[in-house]
């Protein structure tokens, strides 16, 4: 049966979180804790692949659920979003909490970091006030012996009246321990000492005095005292979760309204307004969580952490924090640039050699030449170009990528942007969404659900397009090689193409914070919200993990979506390109038609063309225009870049036309994927639109200037 409303008495968001269990016995467990506490690695090391994600009903939240048998029992896991307290104060923390409170799982994992525990300890307190069924999984052994932090695990399970696991969990130590403790629990057995945080005198006069109302109007899997804390510690978004989930508003019972006036005109005598009440509900959390923490925990070093703040001073200060993360990004380039020559020149040697191959079975099976144009010099042909183009530099970016992820930097880039966003109306977190549209804008949009602000969510998705993916990397590259970089010594051609793409970037991303500003002073206005961003601990990437994740989570993915586009798009293609009209083909004529336009921008009707045929995919933009000038009826590629310079140059490029089209490649309309990837995150065809056309306008506008400039200046 499912974990629904029927088998719990309670629903997910008022929507159904379905958790299917094979057997009665099969038992949910639940996996809390706050961010960058390790609780994904542990969910993976327990899971494995027997793991699926989706949405969490009505909301753009990721889950994941995954089985796990131990001693011959099924176990499902549920890993919540991280969250630092029940207190929600965002849509990811919201769901968090109803979860935990209204899910009814049959345990709950509270993973702590062990290297900062006693902020931890203030939502394992939380916790323990809505359930006792808890399991705390100190995570993060290895990496507290390296600080000299000694943690007293028995004490600590006394001291909060549960079971108290430790683990490394990135080594796989301890896990077998912690499934053992949540088979005790889960199966009822042992019971444990029920403790709770005790609050200053007045409230917990006032809940003694509204409890008793409360407690028959509840099921069993709620707590009667939690609830009447937090009715009393009024929460708009609890008391919402709370009438959904118990089919009623508790505030509409005469007697629970009662209670509730004695005990709120109570504690009103003696000079407690709301503000204070949260206050001292807080401090009395934070007192109880430092005081186990120095009962149980020995620091051997003070200064364990210095290290981290000594790196901390060099990468987040304002005179070196920005200058590094430009170079750290330079670097990334560089290394893409470089790296993917060679792999990419190997498929494309592979691919083309099958090609070959493909048209003597056409051949063979005497099939119309149509037929096998279309198929092979069409879709086949844009297929093989873009997996050959687009492979080698995302299975480089994105492992780099998520290396510096690992190692705990990227919070530090958000941290860095922070006050840029904030002077540009958004949210520090666009940084990170920005970052990941790097590698592909479609993960930059799915990426923004990790901004709560509904308002500035919309903002960076709208802006996300802004810095360029992979896909558009190869005809940056190979123009700024062309007709720039070209003309130092062959040594430094590397390093001033990737100086010159840097700088690219760079522009790409202050019309980021130029746009987000705009917006939020028009369509979207507001003022940027808070945000708690917690700077994690600097750690050793798992290179092996890391390289299989990127690629099997992040490279395949996106070139799965960027083939199943291109390859009706090649048909598109060729079909444009070979069927006439006169003594014309209907591309030749699309061409015609937009080349007056074209050339006011700097450009010409060909490039326009191919960058409206690229829609489906960016990597087939240079292809088509090189089919384009040859009149070849399939997508070309050159040996070499010369060649190619030469051709363009033949056909009226000049620096001017290289620079309109590294602008216009850089702001232009979303492609295919990423459009399709806004309307399903937004759910509005209006700001998809919005999406799609405000980088083309931009785009539009400052190649028309710079092409005008260019002209009056009598530099062309």
């Amino acid at each position: 049966m499912g974990l629904t409303h029927q088998s719990t008495g309670s629903s997910v968001n008022s929507g159904e979180l379905t958790i299917v269990r094979t057997t009665p016995e099969d038992r949910v467990i639940a996996l809390a804790g706050n961010p960058n506490v390790g609780k994904s690695t542990v969910f993976n090391g327990l899971t494995g692949m027997n793991q699926h994600t989706g949405n969490w009903p009505g909301k753009t939240v990721t889950n994941a659920q995954g089985k796990y048998v131990h001693n011959g029992k099924n176990f499902i896991l549920v890993d919540i979003p991280g969250t630092y307290s029940l207190l929600a104060s965002s849509v990811e923390e919201e769901v968090a909490r109803d979860f935990v409170c209204f899910g009814a799982p049959d345990a709950v994992v509270v993973v702590a970091d062990a290297t900062c525990l006693e902020r931890n300890l203030n939502l394992v307190l939380q916790i323990l006030e809505v359930t006792q069924q808890v399991i705390v999984c100190v995570n993060l052994l290895d990496e507290a012996k390296k600080k000299h932090i000694d943690i007293d695990l028995d004490e600590l399970s006394l001291q909060l009246g549960v079971p108290v696991v430790g683990t490394s969990a990135r080594a796989g130590k301890g896990l077998d321990l912690l499934m053992d403790a949540v088979e005790a629990v889960s199966f009822g057995h042992p019971k444990t000492a029920q403790i709770s945080t005790p609050y200053p005198q007045d409230i917990e006069d006032a809940i003694s005095i509204l409890q008793p109302a409360i407690e028959s109007k509840l099921t069993k899997s709620i707590d009667p005292r939690w609830v009447s804390l937090k009715l009393l510690d009024w929460d708009d978004t609890l008391y919402g979760s709370l009438a959904t989930y118990l089919d009623t508003d508790l505030m509409k019972d005469g007697e629970v309204a009662e209670q509730y006036r004695k005990a709120k005109e109570f504690l009103r005598l003696r000079s407690w307004s709301d503000e204070s009440i949260r206050d001292h509900v807080v401090s009395s959390l934070v007192s109880k969580s430092e005081s186990i923490y120095h009962k149980c925990v020995r620091l051997k070093d003070k200064a364990y952490n210095s290290r981290d703040r000594k790196l901390d001073k060099l990468l987040t200060s304002k005179a070196t924090g920005i200058p590094i993360m430009i170079l750290l990004l330079g670097l990334i380039f560089w290394l893409t640039i470089v790296g993917a020559n060679y792999p990419s020149e190997l498929l494309s040697n592979l691919f083309f050699g099958l090609q070959d191959q493909l048209l003597l079975f056409f051949q063979w099976v005497h099939a119309p030449e149509w037929l096998t144009n279309m198929l092979v010099m069409g879709v086949y042909r844009t297929l093989a170009w873009v997996v050959s183009v687009m492979l080698p530099p995302m299975a480089i970016f994105f492992p780099l990528f998520t290396l510096l992820e690992d190692s705990g930097y990227l919070p530090r880039v958000a941290f860095n942007m922070d006050k840029f966003f904030k002077k540009a109306n958004a949210h520090g977190k666009q940084s990170l969404t920005m970052c990941m549209g790097f590698g592909c804008n479609a993960c930059g949009v799915i990426g923004c659900r990790i901004i709560d602000s509904p308002r500035e969510r919309l903002i960076a998705i709208v802006t996300n397009n802004f810095v360029p993916c992979n896909g558009r990397f190869p005809i940056l590259i190979s123009i700024i090689t062309m007709f720039f970089a070209g003309v130092a010594a062959l040594p430094l051609q590397s390093a001033l193409s990737t100086l010159m793409l840097t700088g690219i970037i760079v522009l790409g991303v202050c019309m980021t914070l130029f746009t987000s500003k705009i917006l939020s002073k028009t369509v979207l206005k507001g003022v940027p919200s808070s945000f708690a961003l917690e700077l994690p601990p600097y750690r050793r990437p798992q290179i092996g993990k890391v390289i299989l994740r990127s690629i099997f989570d992040r490279t395949l993915f996106v070139l799965g979506r960027a083939a199943a586009v291109a390859a009706p798009a090649g048909l598109v293609i060729w079909i444009l390109s070979n069927i006439t009209v006169g003594n014309a083909s209907l591309l030749s004529y699309c061409t015609s038609f937009l080349d007056p336009f074209a050339r006011t921008l700097g450009m010409d009707g060909v490039i326009l063309m191919a960058f409206i045929l690229g829609f489906p995919a960016n990597e087939i933009v240079m292809p088509i225009i090189i089919m384009s000038y040859l009149c070849s009826g399939s997508i070309m590629d050159f040996d070499s870049l010369e060649q190619l310079r030469l051709l363009l140059v033949n056909n009226g490029w000049t620096w001017l036309t290289a620079v309109c089209t590294m602008l216009f490649s850089l702001m232009h309309f979303p492609c295919g994927t990423t459009c399709w990837t806004i309307f399903k995150e937004t759910k509005s065809v209006k700001w998809t639109a919005l999406a799609f056309a405000l980088p083309t306008i931009s785009g539009i506008a400052i190649c028309f200037v710079i092409a005008s400039l260019a002209r009056l200046c009598g530099l062309v």
